[in-house]
């Protein structure tokens, strides 16, 4: 990989473990701790992206080496590099866990492309590291499928996210309790490499202020400036403030995209939330089958849902409200920070307006946007609804449809059209009632506007059951699923009609089934 322009930043200006040991252990005073991967027994290059190699310096022709797959299965360290894993802290479901880290992750090295961009390479799955705890910092590839096809499927709806560079089978067996109900089992083991502009999250800070280590909070509060947000300038504290200001808006975004396309991350903890205002962890995530504001697809999160749809933005709120009380020891003032803080909600909720009225088709402003779009939320909670599949169809309707042959139009997105009478379907042809008359209000032709919601309403999600399916081939060592998922997800807002199979609701038989309509952290 002659093209790959090594850079260690990281590891070069910020303070390293002493203990070169790889046991596991409380870190203090430091970041990271050097660490080697684990060598896996028979390495197997499952798939790999070619546009995320072509972005870090890796050509097409390179992915198929043996190189390629030495380096990104942790066979081999790339010369001038030496790799780590990040000390950090974080909030779990609310509750302050101490040291976390990264227990199963290990960075390979930072690059720089041709672009002057700079990019951290990352091997999940890779081994143990002084922050595994009482884990073996392997995965499954389940768990592996998952995040590979997610971080990339993300990128191509226009979601802040990492990125996926290659997932390779280790050859190594893996025991897991998927249910955490006491009946482990032996899964083949796999390697994902993830890229990102860096893997800082909101926990790193919070570690550091937590154990009074203020002088390398100042230091890495710096550094990341520095490296990250070089437009950023004046004085240490003026930098600070705008730091947090500029992580707050970038997190607003990214949540917004949550939003917009129905994803739940699952586990919000701020361990597992970016500086970058990107996704990270694909663990137990899902995208809304029907509309639920109250659905998690974390079965540790099952009783209190504090990470369900609905709440996703008020969870953000509250991990910046951390994040914020992590780096006041270096600015002292409280109402800047809270300043900051309560506009988040304020912008979110005028964006959210602004996005759920594009998703309508509906680009001009009037009195009755906030009761369309309240009546819709409540409406598409009635009967199973699909979301995916109820905006995106939206878009074929007319100015010139009435009440009923709109409804028509939509239909296919209820799981149970039986159950559209009576009071519900009172409820709807009140609702289209009011929609075509605002519709009618709007300049746009039909066309035009179609063409609009089409570019923010995906056809295409990566939906759990899909996800399995993949799984389930490639148990069997079939990785065709896989690969037409990747395919078809790098163009998620196009038609593409050969791949109309996809377009359809959860099927019956995953309505239940694990990996489907459950799933848990154990990865």
């Amino acid at each position: 990989m002659k093209n790959l322009k090594i850079n260690n930043r990281f590891i070069s200006e910020l303070p390293a473990d002493p203990d070169l040991t790889n046991e596991i252990r409380q870190v203090k005073d430091t970041l990271f701790s050097y660490v080697n991967p684990t060598k896996p027994s028979i390495p197997e290059l499952i798939h790999a992206s070619e546009e995320t190699a072509e972005m870090v310096g890796i050509t097409k022709d390179e992915i198929h080496t043996k190189e390629f797959l030495d380096v990104f299965s942790g066979n081999e360290i790339l010369a001038n590099t030496r790799p780590f894993a990040m000390c950090y802290a974080g909030h779990q479901f609310g509750n302050w866990a101490g040291q976390l880290g990264d227990g199963r992750a290990i960075n390979l090295t930072e690059v720089e492309n041709k672009n002057n961009e700079f990019f951290m390479l990352q091997l999940k799955g890779a081994g143990k590291t002084p922050y595994s705890r009482t884990a073996d910092g392997l995965a499954v590839l389940r768990s592996s499928i998952r995040e590979y096809l997610c971080a990339e499927a993300m990128h191509y709806l226009g979601v802040p996210t990492t990125r996926s560079l290659s997932l390779i089978l280790s050859g190594d067996q893996v025991l897991r309790d998927i249910l955490y109900n006491g009946n482990p089992a032996y899964e083949k083991g796999a390697i994902v490499c993830r890229v990102a502009p860096s893997f800082i999250r909101f926990g790193s800070f919070e570690m550091l202020t937590a154990r009074n280590e203020l002088k390398n909070l100042k230091n890495f509060v710096e550094f990341t400036i520095k490296h990250y947000f070089p437009e950023i300038k004046g004085e240490p504290k003026e930098q600070y403030l705008q730091f947090f200001k500029t992580v707050t808006d970038r997190t607003r975004d990214m949540i917004l995209h949550w939003q917009r396309v129905g994803f739940v991350h699952g586990v919000m903890n701020t361990d597992n939330m970016s500086i970058h205002g990107i996704t990270i962890d694909y663990g137990p995530y899902g995208w809304l089958e029907n509309y639920d504001p109250d659905w998690t697809p974390n079965t540790t999160d099952s009783q209190n849902r504090r990470y369900r749809y609905g709440n996703q933005p008020q969870v953000a709120q509250w991990n910046l409200f951390q994040l914020a009380n992590a780096i006041y020891p270096l600015i002292n003032e409280a109402a800047p920070l809270e300043n900051i803080l309560e506009s988040f909600m304020i912008d979110f909720e005028e964006d959210y307006k602004a996005m759920f009225l594009s998703k309508l088709g509906i680009f001009t402003s009037s009195e009755a946007d906030d009761k369309i779009i309240k009546g819709l939320e409540e409406i598409l909670q009635l009967s199973e609804t699909d979301m995916t599949i109820f905006f995106r169809n939206l878009s074929k309707i007319k100015k010139t449809d009435t009440v009923d042959s709109a409804i028509k139009k939509i239909e296919y997105a209820f799981y149970l059209p039986e159950q559209i009478k009576d009071q519900t379907l009172d409820a709807w042809q009140k609702w289209f009632s009011v929609y075509l008359k605002r519709l009618n209000s709007e300049t746009l032709s039909d066309e035009e506007r179609a063409l609009k919601m089409n570019a923010v309403n995906p056809k295409y999600v990566l939906r759990n059951y899909m996800s399995q399916l993949a799984i389930d081939a490639a148990d069997l060592k079939d990785y065709s699923v896989v690969d037409e998922l990747f395919q078809l997800l790098k163009k998620p807002y196009d038609e593409q009609p050969e791949s109309e199979k996809w377009f359809a609701k959860r099927p019956d038989w995953a309505r239940t089934k694990v990996g489907c309509s459950m799933l848990s952290c154990s990865s």
